[in-house]
């Protein structure tokens, strides 16, 4: 897989600048001890308060430097991409950010990470330092292991010991506190992949209709492989295993986790069925969906549940600097309110309308024409095919249809209602770009003819608006080269100058080798050349439909 790096070597301590730099000026710092020691640090600090330090390989970000700010840590020290920073780079951060109060370290539970942080605070405490430990094992896709691992849930530790810390606890609180808290977390975690690596090759161990169940944070095998299936399926099961491993009554917070590749648009339908789930029912606050402790690249997200009671509440809805954390909600139903009710078609036209015209020939005008467009669909289909998909027919007969359906309801007396009507039919049921073409043409001329103008004036104010939102022009190769003739003629000369200028912009399409609008745009020349555009067409078509109806009736 690609990667955006320099080197190698370089991609942590330079993520890490890349952060102080985007941090408002005044929040964080690091240590002048970089490359080897890498510890980002609260600029702010004073030591008066108990420090929380944290921190990890890198390749989980914002986890941990992310949530270094007033509210949160005090201190994160980084590894490289997912190995354990040394004892020393964890020891400096101790003596950098410790005062008197003391300071609380945060441990997720792999092995070098509790080796380095312990010695780092066996060596701290005979230095003089008061240091505690909370370690955090909140992962249950191992159920038989000894030390479950610490993943996403730790930043619920985070997040307590910060405010108390804040709120200026002692340690022994702090540490009672979180080590409690630390003991009510369950997380459980899917990936459709495991994660790349910056530099070196990637060997996914998944098939492509595979997924894992319960891998950790760094691609470590989880309990289980299973067939790719739907989202709801995916956190049905997960919702189940979680379940079983909640403490009877109580409410929890839900922490939504992307592990670093998963679409928004994904992780909102995720949010979306764990929070229609049974799950849910125990579930109070609601953090995420959110990127909080991510596996670099990997497609996949966790769900971690912490136990509540009123001082976790009051702890997790704080405000923090730190702009990674996400402030949780109330879980709360879905809101739906009713969409306000569309005006009656053609009720405001109606109102100011003062041009009135023979129903029956209207009729007869708006079938003969709707016939004669169905009867097009298919030869329409495969002029359409030489230069697009092949579907113009097929559009132009279904917004015909539907006109046909609604002729029973139409006020064929009064054009301007009748043109409102059309327009809002089109714009629903004939679909694509023509068919939103359309229905601002017959809306924007239905406005003009209710407010007095003559129907030919009425269809050059809905030409002008149709070209204004759609962006072709005379010349450009569109159904336009038929509309704006054959309007023009209309006007001064009748319907039947009209039909014979929208059928010479037709076929003038036929020779213009350069398409400036609609798909006909992406085509060469060659492609172009003899074929003339299937819209001016239809839009021809319809004129001498009209011109024939008409003449007969002597309209």
């Amino acid at each position: 897989m690609k990667h955006f790096f320099n080197r190698r070597e370089d991609i942590v301590t330079e993520a890490l600048d890349g952060l102080l730099l985007s941090t408002p000026e005044g929040q964080l710092a690091r240590l002048d001890t970089y490359p080897a020691i890498k510890v980002i640090v609260r600029a702010d600090w004073d030591r008066s308060k108990v420090a929380v330090i944290s921190g990890g390989g890198a390749g989980h970000e914002p986890s941990h430097a992310g949530f270094v700010g007033k509210g949160m840590l005090t201190a994160a020290v980084s590894g490289e991409i997912f190995a354990s920073p040394s004892v020393d780079a964890v020891l400096t951060a101790i003596r950098a950010v410790t005062g008197a109060p003391g300071c609380l370290l945060v441990v997720k539970n792999y092995t070098g990470d509790r080796l380095n942080f312990g010695l780092a605070a066996e060596k701290a405490r005979a230095e003089g330092f008061r240091v505690e430990m909370v370690i955090v094992a909140d992962d249950i896709a191992l159920p038989d292991l000894p030390q479950p691992r610490g993943v996403a849930g730790t930043l619920f530790i985070h997040k307590i010991a910060g405010h108390m810390a804040e709120a200026g606890d002692d340690l022994a609180a702090i540490a009672a506190a979180t080590r409690a808290a630390a003991a009510d977390i369950v997380s459980l975690g899917m990936s459709l992949s495991t994660c790349s690596i910056p530099g070196q090759v990637h060997e996914d161990r998944l098939g492509p209709d595979e997924g894992e169940l319960g891998l950790g944070i760094h691609g470590e095998p989880g309990v289980e492989r299973i067939a790719l299936q739907e989202a709801a399926g995916i956190v049905a099961t997960m919702a189940e295993r979680l379940s079983t491993r909640l403490q009877s009554g109580g409410e929890y917070a839900l922490l939504i986790n992307n592990l670093g590749a998963v679409p928004p648009l994904e992780m909102g339908l995720i949010a979306r069925a764990v929070l229609s789930s049974p799950l849910a029912e125990r579930v109070r606050l609601v953090l995420g969906p959110a990127p909080l402790m991510t596996a670099l690249n990997m497609n996949g997200f966790s769900l971690s549940l912490l136990r509540l009671d009123a001082r976790r509440a009051e702890a997790l809805a704080s405000a923090v600097a730190p702009r990674a954390w996400v402030a949780p909600v109330e879980r709360h139903p879905l809101a739906v309110i009713p969409a306000p009710k569309p005006a009656a078609a053609g009720t405001t036209a109606t109102a100011a309308a003062t041009v009135e015209v023979d129903a029956a020939l209207a009729g007869a005008l708006i079938e003969a024409v709707c016939d004669r467009l169905v009867a097009m669909e298919a030869d329409l289909n495969r002029l359409d095919a030489r230069t697009g998909d092949g579907d113009t027919g097929s559009t132009v007969a279904t917004g015909a249809q539907s006109v046909l359906a609604l002729k029973a309801k139409l006020p064929l007396a009064d054009p301007a209602a009748t043109m409102a009507a059309i327009g809002e039919a089109l714009g629903t049921s004939m679909g694509g770009s023509s068919g939103v073409l359309l229905s601002i043409f017959f809306t924007a001329a239905a406005r003009k003819s209710a407010a007095g103008g003559d129907l030919p004036a009425a269809l050059v104010a809905g030409l002008e608006r149709m070209t204004f939102y759609g962006g072709a022009a005379p010349g450009d190769r569109t159904m336009v080269d038929a509309l704006d003739p054959a309007l023009k003629a209309l006007a001064t000369d009748g319907i039947a100058a009209a039909a014979r200028a929208a059928r010479a912009g037709a076929a003038a399409t036929g020779g213009m080798t350069r398409a400036k609008a609609g798909r006909s745009s992406y085509l060469g020349a060659r492609d172009l050349e003899g074929v003339p555009d299937p819209g001016a067409e239809a839009a021809a078509a319809v004129f001498e439909v009209a011109a024939v109806t008409l003449g007969r009736t002597g309209g």
